[in-house]
């Protein structure tokens, strides 16, 4: 019997997702092509490599011991394959798809947009929305690369931490808050807005000042830094956020930012990506691309580029910090 070599892709997939709309998912197929796929593998191995149980489909025993070989196979395959292709940026034509938190993608999409563009004028470029943490979907390589204030607990999601960014104050000019020193108390009198996807009323901040003995009034969550900036202008609410990636928009506001009354640590940033990607050279261009351009967001800027508006109405530098990795 022949053997489609092939064959060995897909089974890695439906090894790994568990099942035929997974694997198919990942591979960018049909269905019925991925269930084709799926019975010309039951023939050659002479085993159901994966049956059904309720709603669901568990691997065969078989199956479970052939796992990690399979995926060796292919990962072998594709390195042995692709070791010696160089990677000509003029003729690349890929869609990458990269998912950042709505406040990186306003500070800095722009630059890595432009960037890809003009040197690989073929790839697409497909900034995502950020709904939330779902390794499943870095997995399924659904997404290219994510951001995330935290690293990633799963031994198959890579990472890497391209800055740090420390919290600023932002209130409207004029602000209560802006008359006389920033004491604690002032700051857990004043009311508060959030920046939470899910709806968050609470964060460390709160933790941070139950310590102190404090509790701080929050009114509103807003599921954007640009909400909660454009609320924070438009009202007495205060805003802690990062002051790297909301910078510009601050600025754009006109917004006034003081430091926290109480020391917060800083805020780490790190890109994600799933393992398959590790020695794929488009990926790792991309990956080299966007830490350079998140990392500008870190280098401390002059008071001719980047004004930080203080209390006092007074423009100075802000203090930043080139923590890349």
């Amino acid at each position: 019997m022949q053997l489609d070599l092939n064959l060995l892709t897909a089974l890695d997939a439906l090894l790994e997702e568990g099942s035929v709309a997974g694997a198919a998912a990942r591979l960018h197929v049909t269905s019925p092509a991925m269930s084709r796929s799926l019975g010309r593998i039951r023939k050659a191995t002479g085993d159901q490599i994966l049956v059904r149980t309720g709603r669901s489909m568990v691997p065969t025993t078989r199956a479970l011991a052939m796992r990690a070989e399979v995926h060796a196979l292919v990962q072998q395959a594709h390195q042995l394959l692709s070791a010696q292709q160089e990677l000509d940026l003029a003729a690349l034509d890929r869609v990458f798809t990269v998912r950042w938190h709505d406040a990186l993608t306003a500070a800095c999409g722009t630059a890595l947009t432009s960037a890809v563009h003009q040197q690989a004028p073929g790839v697409r470029l497909r900034l995502s929305a950020e709904p939330g943490r779902d390794d499943a979907e870095l997995r399924r390589g659904e997404i290219d690369l994510e951001s995330s204030s935290s690293a990633p607990v799963l031994p198959h999601i890579r990472h890497r931490l391209v800055g740090s960014d420390r919290l600023v104050v932002a209130v409207r000019p004029g602000h209560p808050l802006t008359a006389g020193p920033l004491s604690l108390e002032r700051y857990a009198a004043a009311e508060h807005v959030t920046v939470s996807r899910r709806g968050n009323l609470r964060d460390p901040i709160d933790d941070a000042l139950t310590t102190r003995g404090l509790e701080r009034h929050v009114v509103a969550a807003g599921p954007t830094a640009a909400f909660a900036l454009q609320l924070a202008l438009d009202t007495d609410l205060v805003v802690t956020l990062p002051d790297a990636v909301t910078r510009t928009a601050r600025e754009q506001l006109g917004l006034t930012t003081m430091p926290p009354p109480l020391p917060l640590p800083d805020v780490p940033l790190y890109l994600l990506w799933h393992q398959r990607y590790d020695d794929d050279r488009a990926h790792a261009w991309l990956r080299e691309l966007a830490t350079g351009t998140v990392q500008a967001l870190f280098t401390p800027p002059t008071a001719s580029q980047h004004p930080l508006t203080n209390r006092t109405g007074k423009d100075g530098c802000a203090r930043g910090e080139d923590c890349g990795s």
